[in-house]
Formats: C-alpha cells, sequence, structure tokens
C-alpha cells in the first residue's frame, strides 16, 4: 500500500515506492524530499531534494548528517512547507534522520522521539548502528543545551 506517513504537521516519512507517487506528493502537499539513500530515485516532480548517500549499515556513518538534514526541515518547516524523508524501506535511515530532527528542534528525549515515528510508521527500526549514533547524538544536544 503507498502511503506518506505523518509524524507532525509538516514532517512525513515513506519508503521509496510511496515517496515517488506524484499523486501522493501532490495530495499531501509535500515541498522537499531527504533522500536518505546512495541509489534510490527521486520523485521527478520539480520538488526540494536532498541525497543523504548512506547505505542501511550499522557502520555507516549516517550522525555527520543530522544537523543538515534537522536544519533543512526545519527550515522548510518555518516556510510552511513540508518534508518527506524516506529510504528505500521506510525503516531505518530515514527513521533515524526524522528521530534526530525531532529531538534537535523539538527537544525530545531519543526514546519519545522514537515512540512519536515509531506511532506514524510501525515499522520503523533504526539499525544498531544508527540507534548508537542516535544516541551520541542525544548526549550532543544535552550537551549543547548545559552550554547554553
Amino acid at each position: 500500500m503507498l502511503q506518506l506517513c505523518k509524524i507532525t504537521d509538516s514532517l512525513l516519512i515513506s519508503n521509496t515506492k510511496s515517496a515517488c507517487s506524484e499523486e501522493l506528493l501532490t495530495q499531501e502537499g509535500v515541498t522537499f524530499c531527504i533522500n536518505v539513500s546512495r541509489q534510490q530515485p527521486f520523485p521527478s516532480l520539480g520538488l526540494g531534494t536532498l541525497r543523504v548517500p548512506v547505505l542501511d549499515d550499522p557502520s555507516e556513518n549516517l550522525h555527520s548528517y543530522f544537523e543538515q538534514c534537522a536544519g533543512i526541515i526545519e527550515d522548510v518547516v518555518q516556510k510552511g512547507g513540508r518534508c518527506l524523508v524516506y529510504c528505500k524501506n521506510g525503516r531505518s535511515r530515514s527513521a533515524a534522520v526524522c528521530i534526530a530532527y525531532l529531538m534537535k528542534h523539538r527537544h525530545l528525549k531519543l526514546e519519545d522521539a522514537f515512540e512519536i515515528v515509531r506511532i506514524a510508521r510501525p515499522v520503523v527500526q533504526p539499525n544498531v548502528g544508527f540507534w548508537s549514533q542516535l544516541k551520541e547524538y542525544e548526549q550532543c544536544l544535552q550537551e549543547e543545551a548545559l552550554n547554553e
């Protein structure tokens, strides 16, 4: 079944097949797509796009993209747009990026952010490497908050 799962009013998550459905993208008012994969296609609509060239492999460094992706998502939100984050299956890479955004800009703890994403898309499960990178990111965000 094709669907874009709504995490917040402005943030959606899906797999590649759904992300490339022009009908769904138009229906949901998506203005920007973050494709968290090395080779999955982009939708053919003229939307803003970012590719995060990471495989769904625990040894991949997704952490280095958390700040950039969270910033772009927040920028889209502030401009009144809607951002779709996707990867091949919409389960690990895209979920980790969405969780990082919620931690950074909604000031949520890792477990709470994960729960919100899981409620929106029950199949989400960041791989063990991405989960540990999210834990590191949570620590970085906590340290930043203390230093402000």
